[in-house]
């Protein structure tokens, strides 16, 4: 990736708030088209906070947030959506009730490019598989790339994941491992949060590291080898 492009994503001295709760503290980042970067992190570092302000979904918020050009820090979440920014959250919000084409089927394309429900099945053989169980049916794996493949009928080119492996066994891990690779040769950006640095490792081209609401060290992933101690003093692994 050249460094001189210039961000699809950038964002600068973002300060967040949860009612009084003062959480992120001039948090900096950047992410170019095409890349997947992931903010690590203790539990209560800031990482969903910011991928939440980033998308508008806290009660206050100030600094900069740009994406493809566009300063976003006033806009409300539907229109971050419209522009092409789509958050999967860690509750997955998967409608129990409904199979798996039935879930796929119910976002709204908010903007031209969403991917067609053939088009996903390419992309995830597993959800082809089970294309009419009913949510309740699929194990935890098969729901988070439910929840993956429904934000890609939306549109949207960035997606911001939030702790895709949470409670996954290591096997299904591999394979959200495999999707995400997936995606980025799709041509799809991503801003990962995630604690399970050595999945993160596996897919992540770039990490922010997080701490009481602030980055403290960018580290490529090239560089990973020469960072490994370090990294694990900041995750406490």
């Amino acid at each position: 990736m050249h460094k001189a492009q210039a961000p699809m994503l950038s964002v600068r001295n973002l300060e967040a708030w949860y009612g009084e709760s003062h959480i992120l503290h001039g948090v900096g980042i950047d992410v170019r088209e095409g890349e997947v970067v992931t903010l690590l992190g203790r539990n209560g570092a800031g990482k969903t906070t910011t991928i939440k302000s980033i998308m508008g979904m806290v009660n206050k918020r100030s600094g900069s947030v740009s994406y493809e050009g566009q300063e976003i820090i006033s806009w409300p979440s539907n229109k971050i959506a419209r522009a092409g920014i789509a958050i999967c959250p860690e509750e997955r919000g998967i409608f129990s009730s409904l199979n798996v084409q039935e879930n796929l089927l119910l976002p709204p394309q908010v903007r031209a490019g969403g991917l067609s429900v053939d088009e996903i099945y390419t992309l995830f053989p597993n959800l082809k598989e089970r294309m009419y169980s009913q949510g309740t049916k699929l194990s935890g794996g098969e729901q988070q790339m439910l929840a993956i493949a429904r934000i890609l009928r939306t549109g949207a080119r960035l997606l911001l994941l939030d702790e895709p492996t949470e409670g996954l066994a290591p096997v299904i891990i591999q394979q959200i491992a495999v999707t995400i690779k997936r995606l980025k040769e799709a041509g799809f950006t991503i801003l990962l949060v995630e604690q399970n640095f050595r999945f993160a490792a596996t897919v992540a081209d770039r990490f922010y590291v997080m701490e009481s609401g602030r980055v403290i060290d960018e580290i490529e992933n090239t560089n990973l080898e020469s960072n490994l101690t370090k990294l694990n003093e900041y995750l406490g692994v």
